[in-house]
């Protein structure tokens, strides 16, 4: 008689997202309409994988007009942020996530989160004032005019603004831009108004408003 052999359970994505939803209790502290939002928007959201910069790679690249850049908009501690990461309780945040004037409040597993201006600056050392970057901020802004002016060779094509076509420090601060200081997912090689607005920000010393979008 032929003996029967077990057949090998194997692990799907269903099983694994049941795993994932079994700490919905713990993480929603039970909030039913929560738990459901998590799960049909939240968690298919993908995170961006978050970057910092090494001030220390800048010196030694003899990068010094970044570094003066960097420092003069006390961006040096928010740039350097680093350390672990837990991306579901992050979507939790989210999933949560009230604006409150200039506070934002979320809870997580339980524990109420409110991050003020003080908290946001104690944080990253980024400040609610100056200059907000939104359309309209500056009357007299062209950004084709700024685009051209930041090229490594003006002659050339403006169109499309690509980031190829920028000088080695606002090519620089537009990767830092993309990455970092208003990061996306995506398209990261064209500057859009917004993009150029913050670099010409940053380029030329104005006081940047960092209240978070």
């Amino acid at each position: 008689m032929a003996s029967h052999t077990p057949k090998k359970r194997t692990r799907t994505q269903s099983s694994t997202q049941e795993e994932d939803y079994g700490h919905l209790e713990s993480w929603f502290n039970g909030e039913a309409k929560q738990m459901q939002e998590y799960i049909h928007t939240f968690s298919r959201k993908n995170l961006i994988a978050p970057k910092f910069l090494s001030m220390a790679w800048l010196k030694e690249e003899q990068l010094e007009e970044i570094r003066v850049i960097i420092n003069h908009h006390k961006l040096k501690k928010f740039l350097e942020l680093s350390g672990y990461i837990y991306p579901n309780l992050v979507k939790v945040f989210y999933t949560n996530l009230t604006i409150d004037g200039e506070n934002m409040n979320s809870h997580v597993k339980g524990v109420d989160i409110e991050i003020t201006p003080k908290v946001w600056f104690a944080v990253t050392g980024l400040r609610y004032e100056g200059q907000r970057i939104e359309r309209g901020a500056l009357y007299d802004f062209n950004k084709t005019v700024f685009y051209k002016a930041c090229m490594r060779y003006p002659g050339e094509d403006v169109k499309p603004f690509g980031v190829g076509k920028l000088a080695m420090t606002p090519r620089i601060l537009k990767l830092l831009i993309v990455w970092m200081l208003t990061p996306r997912g995506s398209n990261h090689a064209t500057l859009t108004e917004d993009d150029l607005m913050l670099l010409y920000y940053l380029i030329n010393k104005v006081k940047v408003n960092w209240v978070p979008p």
